[in-house]
C-alpha cells in the first residue's frame, strides 16, 4: 500500500476468491470481487449451490447480486473468520469468472 495525499491510504487493486461455508439456499457459496484502489467492489461474481451465478459492476447487475456500500477491509480480515476461506487470484482468474457469468468473450 502506497500513502496518497492527506494521510489515505491508497491500495493496489486486487482480486479474491471467498467460499462462505454455510447452509443456506439463498446466499452464494463462493464470491469473486473485484476491488479498487480505494477499496470499494469494482465487479463481483456470485456462485451459488444449486450453480446460478449472479453479477454486478457499477452500472449493472443480475440475478439480485450487488456491489458493497462500503470499502473493504484487508483479505486477512475475512481470513480470520472461520466461516470464510478466502485468498488473492489473479485478475486473468477473476476476468474468466466474470466472462463466464456474463456471458461475455473478450478478444484474444
Amino acid at each position: 500500500m502506497d500513502s496518497g495525499s492527506e494521510g489515505q491510504v491508497v491500495r493496489q487493486r486486487e482480486c479474491w476468491r471467498v467460499h462462505w461455508h454455510h447452509d443456506f439456499d439463498d446466499e452464494p457459496v463462493v464470491i469473486h470481487s473485484e476491488i479498487g484502489g480505494d477499496g470499494y467492489e469494482v465487479r463481483k461474481v456470485e456462485t451459488f449451490r444449486d450453480g446460478r451465478l449472479g453479477w454486478a459492476d457499477e452500472a449493472e447487475s443480475c440475478g439480485g447480486t450487488g456491489l458493497g456500500e462500503v470499502p473493504v477491509g484487508p483479505i486477512e480480515d475475512v481470513q480470520a473468520q472461520a466461516e470464510f476461506t478466502a485468498c488473492v487470484i489473479s485478475a486473468e482468474e477473476f476476468d474468466a469468472v466474470w466472462d463466464r457469468a456474463t456471458g461475455r468473450r473478450r478478444p484474444e
